[in-house]
């Protein structure tokens, strides 16, 4: 069943959401502080049985120079500059197996899928420890993970690390810089949205069901994990909820969102109960840049699954395989 405002709804819905005045400064200075500490990608060949694509295990220095693990995959026999896609996964999961997710390089683009630190322990694993773990009271999860500050918060060095994966992608002398995109689901699509926030010339964005958009309003309409993380949290410190909506504004996907540019395609379900269409619209009317959204009538948290994927493979062909 509908678990949101309707399509009309949608259509007239404007976040309340509102940046804080040292927003940019906040970034600027997170991305000036990371970028003291080279890049230094390690890029490894992997024996696999495939014969059209070539794997590479890459690990690079991301947030406070700690490694951060990443699959890369290019088609095999590639002639010229490559099209390419940074690609970010869902909660609690990781980069997978060298053998996962091959579509994209099936598809002619140099693919980096980049593990989301401390996580990888559900669906497919990680590789990439955070060895940030001094932090005040926090929820089972990472949503209220150094909560207590901005500065110590898990999703800024999280942002932070994928902001340096497109500079790990751009980097490599067989890709085009100019032709790189973000992407990624639920909170990998919370991940590429704010990519597309902090990199002004990123070529192109694809965010599918997006998380750690509009949370407050989020954090009010569901129930569901992981938003439930920061009502389980405020619920046993009740006294600290401007404050903590404080620091999570420095990380909502409207704030990049009205900051990004790249011609961007958004998708949601109208039965999402884990991150509701209107908090995906929040975002969605707050974008700077050109933008489309697929709504899917009769999907929840999946949104249009391959077909989403369809529409952008078709769209990235005509704006990025020149």
């Amino acid at each position: 069943m509908l678990t949101d405002l309707d399509r009309p709804g949608l259509a007239a819905y404007t976040s309340a959401y509102r940046a804080p005045a040292d927003f940019d400064e906040f970034w600027a200075k997170t991305l000036a502080q990371a970028a003291e500490f080279e890049l230094n990608p390690r890029i490894v060949a992997v024996d696999t049985p495939l014969t059209s694509i070539d794997v590479f295990d890459v690990t690079f220095a991301g947030f406070g120079g700690h490694p951060v693990h990443a699959w890369l995959r290019v088609p095999r026999g590639y002639s010229g500059p490559l099209p390419g896609i940074v690609q970010f996964h869902g909660y609690g999961s990781g980069r997978g197996a060298a053998l996962d997710d091959l579509l994209w390089a099936s598809a002619g683009y140099a693919h980096l899928i980049m593990d989301v630190r401390g996580q990888g322990g559900e669906h497919a694993g990680g590789a990439t420890g955070d060895p940030v773990g001094t932090s005040g009271p926090a929820a089972l999860g990472f949503l209220t993970k150094g909560i207590g500050a901005k500065e110590d918060y898990f999703y800024r060095r999280v942002f932070t690390d994928a902001v340096r994966a497109v500079g790990v992608l751009r980097g490599l002398d067989f890709v085009d810089p100019s032709r790189v995109a973000a992407i990624g689901n639920s909170q990998g699509g919370g991940i590429a949205l704010a990519v597309a926030g902090l990199v002004p010339d990123l070529a192109a964005l694809f965010t599918q069901s997006p998380f750690l958009t509009d949370v407050r309003r989020a954090t009010l309409i569901t129930g569901t994990a992981p938003y439930r993380e920061i009502t389980r949290y405020l619920a046993a410190h009740r006294d600290e909820v401007e404050e903590v909506f404080d620091v999570l504004s420095y990380f909502d996907g409207v704030g990049f969102a009205s900051r990004g540019q790249a011609p961007a395609w958004f998708s949601t379900g109208l039965m999402d109960d884990v991150c509701p269409p209107s908090t995906a619209f929040g975002a969605y009317h707050a974008y700077a840049g050109p933008k489309q959204i697929a709504v899917w009538d009769y999907n929840g948290h999946e949104a249009g699954g391959s077909a989403d994927l369809e529409l952008v493979l078709s769209a990235f062909r005509a704006l990025l395989q020149k």
